[in-house]
């Protein structure tokens, strides 16, 4: 069967997520995610606070009514008391920025006078702070997808969230590897006409 995607008025955007190796960004731990037997457990509960606009978040606040408990497994080798946050983040990986902003000029974006971490309230548990640190990088870029140019709306350098092993009613168990390992959030804006080009739109980024 055969569709008129420009008929039905189909539009479509992408958010892509891509890892980055060496180290986590924000402390000198390997980007290892791990799945063989933790060495520790920690327990957790989250509760929302004021945000730095002086209002709770309403999903933040959704969240902390559940009242779940959190269990971490960690690993000596992997997991540092950054990822624990029982200490302050260490200086950004250099690593890490420097690949954002060849992205960023490899997709002719405009680059931020100033990239400033910022914090996104998440209190489901995947991380072990109650929010997950993040810049904007760039913006206004684009790509050229056979005849056609998609616009890149954004691109942000992130944390990754702790991996959910086990997810229940009142507890939640998470892998904290995979916390902290630098990430690319890849935004276009919903220039995509069809289910094809969005493929090809996808592989070319």
């Amino acid at each position: 069967m055969t569709h008129n995607y420009k008929a039905l008025g189909f539009k479509a955007g992408l958010e892509i997520h891509q890892q980055l190796p060496q180290r986590k960004l924000f402390s000198h731990r390997p980007t290892t995610i791990r799945k063989d037997t933790p060495d520790f457990h920690i327990q957790r509960q989250l509760r929302s606070t004021t945000g730095e606009m002086g209002g709770v978040d309403a999903a933040a606040k959704h969240e902390s009514q559940k009242q779940k408990t959190f269990t971490y497994q960690g690993y000596h080798d992997t997991d540092s008391l950054v990822e624990l946050d029982e200490e302050p983040p260490h200086h950004v990986s250099q690593d890490a920025l420097d690949t954002a902003l060849i992205v960023a000029n490899l997709l002719d974006m405009d680059v931020v006078d100033c990239i400033q971490f910022m914090r996104k309230i998440v209190i489901d548990g995947s991380n072990t702070t109650g929010f997950q640190r993040t810049a904007l990088v760039a913006q206004n870029g684009s790509v050229d997808v056979g005849e056609r140019t998609i616009r890149i709306e954004s691109l942000c350098l992130e944390e990754e969230a702790c991996q959910i092993q086990e997810r229940t009613e009142n507890h939640d168990t998470y892998n904290l590897s995979r916390l902290g390992i630098p990430l690319l959030e890849i935004a276009t804006a919903p220039d995509i006409a069809s289910p094809d080009e969005c493929q090809a739109v996808a592989e070319e980024i």
